[in-house]
């Protein structure tokens, strides 16, 4: 089970960006890596090329880098709070709970 899923709320807890809070956009599980939106936002250079019609296309732009799963904490959507994150099985289903205020989410 993994402890941290598509679409959670996160909250950076260390890194430029610490203090942070965004919603997990996708998560690399084989590389323990998590995109979040609006989080470790970087400059990315790009080659100016001509299109078809003859636009100039590149240039500087800003992208979303993941991040290692480790500087990242669940926040639980009951108490509010970033929480670590437990399992248990519930009719025969394993699910996440938090360890703050044992909800399931």
């Amino acid at each position: 089970m993994q402890r941290i899923k598509r679409n959670d709320t996160v909250k950076v807890i260390s890194g430029k960006d610490a203090g942070k809070e965004g919603r997990v956009v996708r998560v690399y599980p084989t590389a323990d890596k998590v995109m979040v939106e609006g989080i470790n936002r970087v400059t990315k250079h790009e080659r100016v090329k001509t299109s078809r019609r003859g636009a100039q296309e590149g240039g500087i732009s800003h992208v979303e880098a993941p991040l290692h799963v480790s500087n990242v904490m669940p926040v639980c959507p009951e108490c509010g709070k970033p929480t670590r994150v437990g399992s248990k099985i519930v009719d025969s289903k394993k699910t996440r709970y938090c360890r703050r205020c044992d909800s399931e989410f």
